[in-house]
């Protein structure tokens, strides 16, 4: 009987087929090959040629890992210290570009991390061996699958890039959205983060954040504060535009131009609206600005004797034939109502 051919002898006679299948397909065909041999040495009884047998193959398969391991990590080794230098220069060139936000600057930075791990990756698997372009267009097509299947997610991620470009509110503005007012903590390429004047933290997807009305109280550095009031018609609001206007002297977050003014807003049922506006270089200070004038408007038209009035109605009944002999329609002074003088 022929003893059959070792590993490296049988690898030798196919090296013009295998190379054709490339090193993923070559590494296949000769474990086949491998296996069918020492299955049939095991059932020939051949102990001692299937001993030699694996003896060969387990240093073959040794070799050919060790080699392939090898370049796999000096590729990687090298292709990450590149990575690390360009990671960091890029990392302090943005934290020294004042055009730049934070939010726009994590975004280059992750995706510049994402795109590095994926050539290096690519990169080392083709070293090992592995068909790196059948492997690229599998997952192409799982990509466009789940982004099917995370529609909601994506869109979220490219309403994150516009809100990073596009530049409606940076971190540090307070905005207003719809019925929410709060400070922008953190934007992300998923969702932005407000916190409330409760000192919540609110987390609004993007796609909310581009596509519903939204208010900056923050972009123009100058903000306008309006407390509104009342005055009865009675009242002189010249009188009541003197006695608030002095509220604000010694306050050095009100700025004196544009100066503070207050205005008549509209000629109401029951009252004269007014309204105090004044204007603050501190949108931080807004909240409180608001509360505290609101209460020191109260108490200095208090002071000035200037009413501010509440909602009423004046009914007058003119021929109420169907109350004539009620108790509504009785004297003051008549003892039917209860309200006349008592008798002694």
């Amino acid at each position: 009987m022929v003893a059959p051919q070792s590993i490296p002898q049988r690898l030798q006679t196919r090296t013009d087929t295998t190379a054709q299948s490339g090193p993923v397909g070559e590494a296949a065909n000769r474990f086949n090959n491998a296996f069918s041999d020492g299955l049939r040495l095991f059932l020939d009884g051949n102990w001692e040629g299937l001993y030699d047998h694996l003896t060969s193959g387990a240093l073959y398969l040794l070799g050919l890992l060790t080699e392939r391991g090898l370049q796999s990590l000096a590729a990687f080794l090298l292709l990450y210290i590149i990575y690390r230098a360009l990671y960091l220069a890029s990392e302090r060139a943005l934290d020294r570009s004042d055009s730049i936000e934070p939010g726009l600057q994590s975004l280059l930075l992750k995706t510049f991390r994402v795109a590095s791990f994926f050539f290096i990756g690519t990169v080392v698997l083709d070293q090992l061996g592995v068909n790196v372009a059948v492997l690229v267009g599998g997952l192409g097509i799982a990509g466009i699958v789940a982004g099917f299947a995370a529609r909601d997610s994506l869109e979220n991620f490219i309403a994150g890039v516009t809100v990073l470009v596009d530049k409606p509110f940076q971190v540090g503005d307070y905005i207003e959205i719809g019925d929410q007012y709060g400070q922008v903590d953190e934007i992300t390429l998923r969702s932005t983060r407000l916190r409330t004047v409760r000192n919540r933290t609110m987390v609004l997807p993007n796609t909310h954040m581009i596509t519903q009305e939204l208010m900056n109280h923050t972009k123009r550095n100058v903000l306008r504060i309006d407390v509104s009031f009342g005055i009865a018609y009675k009242e002189v609001p010249d009188e009541a535009r003197a006695a608030l206007l002095s509220l604000f002297e010694g306050d050095d977050r009100v700025l004196t131009e544009p100066a503070p003014s207050v205005v008549v807003t509209e000629m109401a049922d029951s009252s004269v609206n007014m309204a105090l506006r004044f204007y603050t270089r501190n949108p931080d200070q807004e909240v409180p600005l608001r509360w505290e004038y609101t209460e020191k408007v109260r108490e200095k038209l208090r002071e000035a004797d200037i009413e501010i009035p509440f909602p009423h109605r004046q009914l007058f009944l003119d021929e109420a034939k169907a109350l004539q002999g009620s108790d509504l329609l009785a004297p003051a002074d008549d003892p039917a109502n209860g309200e006349g003088p008592s008798a002694e």
